[in-house]
């Protein structure tokens, strides 16, 4: 695991006091988050019980809880966003968006990955894990956003000249040298395709890269359709995907799947024995025709699981609220059981759950010790009307929006002030975006 910070040296320690504070899945009325001058929670629950505070009291009301974490993400996407809608995804990949990710330039993706910054942010989505080329340009993004960022630079097999990896593993191991800073919230790993893509002799290469660097995290692209599972069955003698990375040493260290969409029960046993993780991404599922993931049925295995939005071209937005309240509808769906998954359980796969399946430590908690990355939600909306408190937290995962979001703060420092985001220039972003997406539109 790894420990993450944004860097906030000048932070005034101060008291956030709201409504409800999420902790756990406690709801705490009148309750009050201390924020020290580290950027850390000194102290969080009742007013009453918290003594003096450490520095100004900030009435905000709402509810304050945890940031989100989207846990598969491939932000610069911003600039392909809907691209090649109704095609399955081999087609829709080769047909919709490489040809115009192809023409995508570093400064490109960096302003890609501004906008979608900013739509996370304004949506309470403090951190993301990134699989994408143009890592360089994301952290610099980053930077600008104030939000907290696990980047896993792409590893492409068609990319790699003469299909050897050596150049590629060797410059993502010189950017983790330079750019792995967990205390100034960026985290670096490695962002191997697919096992379709590479061999199981590359990803078994890439894991050991991965683990000599402290075990930084693997982050792979795993059983996302029924063709994939079969096509990795068929070309690697019956061993699943899943086999493989327990065949190479790779399930030996922090390895995130995206996706598991077509899991079998062994496989799930062998991730859940390992201890990896799955980020589940429902909407680019249902949106590609790619089916629906067996998340309670991860659950069970021991699997910890988040949710995420995947790019942007196959979901069509960052808005991790959708994927909150799809994840238990779907389990509830597809097990025929109302039971499948609770509110409580939905929360942890986009706060706790998803911070500790991207490697974040200290991260989708609010507790004394733990990083200062929280949000205020408005309650004063129809849709959490009434508001008896015993309903609330289910309100929050089946009626809880981005619209409702006004605050956000990464290690104590704002970076949305009533529903504005304060560090990116959004208008800009805008422009700039637009223009670079229809010229990568362009024949």
């Amino acid at each position: 695991m790894t420990e993450a910070s944004a860097d906030t040296p000048d932070l005034a320690p101060s008291r956030l006091v709201g409504d409800y504070v999420l902790v756990g899945a406690e709801l705490v009325a009148n309750g009050a988050v201390d924020v020290g001058a580290n950027g850390r929670i000194v102290a969080v629950g009742p007013v009453g019980s918290l003594g003096e505070a450490p520095g100004q009291v900030r009435n905000v009301g709402g509810l304050l809880m945890p940031g989100l974490v989207n846990t598969h993400a491939h932000t610069p996407m911003t600039l392909v966003r809907s691209a090649g809608d109704g095609l399955p995804l081999q087609q829709w990949l080769t047909d919709g968006v490489w040809p115009r990710e192809g023409k995508m330039t570093s400064e490109d993706a960096g302003w890609g990955m501004r906008l979608g910054w900013a739509e996370m942010l304004q949506a309470g989505v403090t951190s993301t894990c990134e699989m994408y080329l143009h890592e360089a340009a994301i952290v610099d993004a980053t930077h600008v956003s104030g939000g907290r960022l696990v980047v896993t630079p792409g590893i492409i097999a068609a990319l790699a000249p003469g299909g050897k990896l050596d150049g590629r593993l060797d410059e993502i191991a010189a950017f983790h040298a330079v750019h792995h800073q967990p205390e100034h919230g960026v985290s670096v790993g490695f962002g191997p395709h697919s096992l379709y893509d590479l061999s199981p002799e590359q990803v078994g290469e890439i894991g050991e890269r991965a683990r000599h660097l402290g075990d930084a995290l693997v982050h792979i692209h795993l059983e996302e359709t029924q063709h994939e599972r079969a096509e990795v069955i068929e070309k690697w003698n019956g061993r699943t995907a899943t086999e493989l990375l327990a065949d190479t040493g790779v399930l030996e260290g922090n390895v995130l799947g995206a996706h598991g969409v077509w899991l079998s029960d062994s496989d799930q046993k062998l991730l859940g024995e390992a201890g990896a993780a799955i980020a589940h991404c429902p909407i680019s599922n249902l949106k590609l025709g790619s089916g629906i993931a067996p998340v309670a049925s991860m659950l069970d295995n021991g699997i910890t699981v988040g949710v995420g939005t995947d790019g942007v071209a196959s979901n069509d937005d960052l808005d991790l609220w959708q994927e909150l309240k799809l994840a238990p509808l779907l389990a509830r769906g597809r097990d025929l059981n109302a039971q499948a998954m609770d509110a409580a359980t939905a929360l942890t796969l986009a706060t706790e759950g998803a911070a500790s399946a991207v490697g974040l430590d200290h991260v989708g908690r609010l507790e004394a010790g733990w990083w200062a990355d929280l949000i205020r939600v408005d309650l004063d909306q129809p849709a959490f009307t009434p508001g008896i408190e015993a309903d609330l937290l289910t309100s929050l995962v089946f009626a809880g929006s981005a619209a409702f979001v006004t605050d956000v703060w990464v290690a104590g420092r704002q970076v949305v002030t009533d529903g504005a985001c304060t560090t990116i220039d959004v208008a800009e972003a805008i422009a700039k975006t637009r223009g670079i997406g229809q010229r990568l539109a362009e024949a």
